[in-house]
């Protein structure tokens, strides 16, 4: 009786065994992508299909006002004519919005290079229009760079965080109701939003005021100070 032979199929193949995890996990990645871009769409075209006649020039309107982010700089010029807490605000503001835009335009979109919605297929009405952006689509810039102002000004001055988030939202659907973006670039420009506006809330908080300097100078110059008289006695 002869021992039984051991094969090559019978061997253990822990690299195949992980490639072929990895792959199905690629794979429901993949669907669970592919199911999240068709939700996309059908939320896309959802709008599209709404008809909002009272609705479309004041979004159209808003949308326009907010490219290069003017409404934000406009608020950020008025705040900084206070007082000295609603100028901090205003400097964070700022210092949020150039996060948030080289986030999204730097990053974000040379990096997904998402396209643009088919406005024309999905029948976007012509009054909803603003001009079609030749930059790619996700992450929303003009969303990101509302929510980071908003975010950031309302954690220094809690009274403007409620107007302002209100603005920074109708900003964003303001770029699904023109047919611009889908309703995801507004989501992710949203969650850029917020990081930026903790990059810029986190560097203002690490950078002392110039009273602080101004103590932090004093008290290492009184060592000195210290020894100079000692020696003068």
């Amino acid at each position: 009786m002869t021992d039984p032979t051991t094969t090559d199929a019978d061997v253990p193949r822990p690299l195949q065994n992980a490639r072929d995890r990895a792959g199905g996990r690629g794979r429901l990645l993949g669907a669970v992508f592919g199911d999240l871009r068709a939700v996309d769409g059908a939320l896309y075209a959802a709008v599209a299909a709404t008809p909002t006649p009272t609705l479309d020039r004041t979004l159209r309107h808003l949308s326009h006002a907010a490219d290069h982010s003017k409404i934000s700089f406009a608020i950020a010029t008025a705040l900084a004519l206070g007082g000295k807490r609603p100028r901090k605000a205003a400097l964070v503001g700022v210092g949020a919005i150039a996060v948030a835009s080289a986030s999204a335009n730097l990053l974000g979109k040379r990096l997904v290079r998402r396209a643009r919605p088919d406005r024309e297929a999905a029948r976007v009405t012509v009054d909803r229009h603003v001009k079609m952006p030749t930059s790619a689509s996700f992450p929303s810039g003009h969303t990101a760079s509302a929510v980071a102002f908003a975010t950031a000004v309302g954690v220094v001055l809690p009274p403007a965080a409620v107007p302002l988030g209100a603005l920074a939202s109708a900003v964003g659907y303001s770029r699904v109701h023109t047919g611009v973006h889908y309703p995801g670039d507004v989501a992710a420009g949203a969650v850029l939003g917020i990081a930026s506006a903790a990059a810029a809330l986190a560097a203002a908080a690490a950078t002392p005021s110039a009273r602080t300097q101004a103590l932090l100078t004093a008290a290492r110059s009184w060592p000195r100070i210290g020894i100079g008289g000692a020696l003068r006695r």
